[in-house]
């Protein structure tokens, strides 16, 4: 039996629009959990640091490099993407799906390397109210940028593709299918999606970062 669908706190502090340079630390408290349920708004993740668990539940979007090119295409010649994008959650994935006469159903739906579709985020998250992205790797040099923009990185495990399955309650849609079925947007309806690792949050904090330059010190002193 699936968790039931949780709603996450809600805080009333707004992130500061001077919010502090990024940086590459660990968070030094124990992570918290949380649940949160798009659409998002600031508020809910404003609190949430690097190194804590999140769930998600409600409609994700999956994007991967060629709906990224597809959205700032669209975005170039002003036009209404056919999906909403405000206060979402990107799942970078290019699922498995089968059709059948009830509709779409996913068979497989684990991450996509976040890695490639870093170049594009900076301009998809500055065009659109995108609050958290999804993926697996990491989004190296992102940091800044996610704390400009208000949005927060969230690693799932790779590997994990059939499980991912059992936390998809409805296809909802697609859009695109033009671009193959695992670079279409496919519209899913989640509960409970995780647990998810907050890589980098509002606050510029880049959790793989620190891990990585945690062992290159750790390695040099091995050797000092």
């Amino acid at each position: 039996m699936s968790a039931p669908l949780q709603t996450p706190s809600k805080t009333s502090s707004k992130a500061s629009s001077e919010a502090p340079e990024t940086s590459s630390e660990a968070p030094e408290t124990s992570s918290k959990t949380h649940y949160l349920k798009t659409p998002l708004s600031e508020s809910d993740i404003v609190d949430i640091n690097a190194g804590d668990v999140v769930y998600i539940s409600g409609t994700i979007y999956t994007a991967r490099d060629e709906a990224h090119l597809r959205i700032l295409e669209y975005d170039s010649e002003n036009k209404a993407l056919p999906f909403d994008l405000s206060g979402a959650a990107i799942y970078h994935c290019g699922p498995v799906m089968e059709k059948s006469e009830n509709g779409w159903r996913a068979v497989a739906a684990g991450p996509t390397t976040s890695d490639r579709m870093t170049q594009m985020t900076p301009a998809v998250l500055k065009n659109h109210d995108i609050r958290v992205l999804i993926g697996k790797g990491g989004m190296e040099g992102l940091a800044e940028t996610m704390r400009e923009q208000k949005c927060i990185y969230l690693s799932y495990t790779g590997g994990c593709a059939a499980l991912a399955v059992d936390m998809i309650r409805q296809v909802k849609g697609v859009s695109w299918e033009d671009l193959g079925m695992p670079e279409a947007v496919w519209e899913l309806y989640v509960e409970n999606f995780g647990p998810l690792i907050v890589g980098i949050d509002v606050k510029g904090n880049d959790l793989f970062k620190a891990v990585k330059e945690k062992a290159i010190l750790s390695f040099q002193e091995q050797f000092e």
